[in-house]
């Protein structure tokens, strides 16, 4: 496979800077938005490395954080829900609200939203679609807000700006933090909130240095690494 001049600059410069001392996190922030040279605006992202067991379920990360610049995103929320509910979820300006409407599309595996809200009394419902809807982190969950009495409340947070995290197989979280075109100082103020979000989500089993590596990165750049240590 050919590999384009820019992904082979990328690899090079990453190849090179594995060695290299982490960098404060005002630093990596430049240095990812300085070295975007794509046409279109990148996501940035940050991922940390715990120091927890995923394998243990006591020792499992998941939250979500609401980050103060928003994530520059525009998300498509469906809602699960009927009634008072249901209006609620419109008027906060939910893309899609339904029933079985709703079930019938994600049994069919037409999933045109980017997130879900489900009503406590509907979860229940949701379960055969778990298998379709699990794996690609669109069931519900309390921990992150996806479940609420009033869905309204839920889909103004998501539109507003809301960053879902959940540890992966080998102790990783990983999260969009905002655009390529944020200023410096939004991104850093995003950063740091999901930073606190995610030692508010530390699990008491943990045990040892729980914030351990940490990488920001654009959409198409390599990653930089950040001195985590002024935030343990």
């Amino acid at each position: 496979m050919k590999v384009g001049k820019r992904l082979k600059a990328l690899r090079e410069k990453a190849a090179q800077e594995r060695g290299a001392a982490p960098l404060p996190l005002e630093a990596a922030i430049e240095a990812v938005r300085g070295g975007s040279g794509v046409k279109f605006d990148e996501t940035v992202e940050v991922a940390v490395r715990l120091g927890i067991d995923p394998k243990r379920a006591d020792q499992s990360v998941r939250g979500a954080v609401a980050l103060p610049a928003g994530t520059g995103r525009t998300v498509r929320v469906a809602v699960l829900a009927a009634g008072a509910a249901a209006d609620s979820a419109k008027a906060a300006g939910a893309d899609r609200v339904g029933m079985e409407d709703l079930l019938e599309d994600i049994k069919a595996g037409k999933l045109e939203f980017d997130a879900l809200v489900s009503t406590p009394e509907n979860m229940r419902l949701l379960a055969p679609a778990g298998k379709i809807l699990g794996p690609r982190g669109l069931m519900p969950n309390p921990k992150t807000g996806g479940v609420a009495a009033d869905p309204g409340e839920a889909v103004k947070k998501i539109k507003a700006g809301q960053a879902n995290f959940r540890a992966d197989k080998s102790g990783t979280v990983s999260a969009p933090v905002g655009k390529a075109s944020f200023s410096a100082e939004d991104l850093r103020r995003n950063i740091e909130s999901f930073v606190d979000a995610l030692k508010r989500a530390k699990p008491s089993a943990s045990k040892g240095v729980y914030l351990r590596r940490m990488s920001v990165s654009t959409t198409m750049g390599a990653g930089v690494s950040v001195d985590v240590a002024p935030m343990r």
